[in-house]
């Protein structure tokens, strides 16, 4: 009798032992269980941890909740300024619904790739070149709000969407270079213009400066002759004043002969005046001498 009632607990300890090892279900941390008992959806979601399902008649499946990183293939399009391109993307996206993702959509990655995909083309149809090289911030959004829209359906809520690259034919790069080069020129020629406008400027002033002090332009040549000087030249070249030649001119032009004693008196000022010009052209030409010979 004993041997009996043994051999029944053993018995109904084995069949215990293999109906809970059918019936165990272990759902990880980042994961959770759907049931589905006799096909239809059963009870809430699982949690993590050890859960118990009727063999045979529960089917549980385990959906992933981490971050999917998508990368979207390269799609060549045309953009509003009739450029052809070619666009890649990424996408980020994570299940926040898991009934919703395993009922409403029968393979949410691949419904999310192929949004991404045509979502990308929309993109690429609606925006200019320079909006793709330099406002890619704007696009992005725009392209998360697209994908995100049918998404929530399928119980995928969309991260964020970068784009990665957008390569462009060899001759719109050689086109974008040159114009590069162009306005790069354009700017250095507005700052040479603009450069050599300040010292126009600044050389009037100089001249002015000068033509109210003679002596001031006698010193200029001075420290002029005195710098080229200091070079050790075999040749140097000396420049004249117009002054000094006029000078020198009006010093050798005879009195005219006019009537009257008060012209001739005025003749005899001018003569005097134009000696003392050329003692006074003499006495600088002898300081530029000595100091070509110092």
């Amino acid at each position: 009798m004993v041997e009996e009632l043994v051999g029944v607990v053993a018995a109904v300890g084995a069949g215990a032992l293999v109906y809970l090892a059918a019936a165990a279900r272990v759902v990880k941390q980042y994961e959770r269980g759907v049931v589905f008992r006799l096909g239809r959806l059963h009870g809430d979601v699982r949690r993590p941890g050890f859960n118990l399902v009727v063999p045979a008649v529960d089917r549980m499946r385990k959906v992933n909740l981490q971050i999917v990183t998508m990368p979207i293939p390269a799609q060549e399009g045309i953009t509003r300024d009739n450029v052809t391109v070619r666009v890649d993307a990424v996408v980020y996206f994570k299940v926040v619904d898991p009934a919703a993702a395993i009922v409403n959509v029968e393979d949410y990655r691949f419904a999310v790739s192929q949004m991404a995909q045509t979502s990308l083309r929309s993109i690429i149809g609606k925006s200019e070149l320079d909006d793709l090289l330099s406002n890619r911030e704007k696009l992005n959004q725009g392209l998360e709000l697209m994908i995100d829209s049918p998404a929530v359906e399928w119980g995928v809520t969309i991260d964020r969407v970068e784009i990665k690259d957008v390569s462009l034919p060899d001759t719109m790069k050689r086109s974008m270079a040159r114009q590069a080069e162009a306005d790069r020129e354009r700017r250095a020629r507005l700052i040479n213009a603009d450069a050599e406008y300040q010292a126009s400027k600044k050389l009037a002033q100089a001249a002015h400066q000068m033509a109210d002090t003679p002596s001031a332009l006698q010193l200029r040549l001075l420290q002029t002759v005195m710098a080229v000087a200091a070079e050790k030249n075999s040749t140097l070249v000396l420049p004249i004043p117009v002054e000094l030649l006029r000078f020198l001119e009006r010093g050798q032009q005879p009195a005219a002969q006019t009537p009257g004693h008060a012209e001739a008196a005025e003749q005899a000022e001018l003569a005097e005046g134009a000696v003392d010009r050329r003692e006074q052209a003499e006495e600088a030409m002898e300081q530029l001498r000595r100091a070509v010979e110092q």
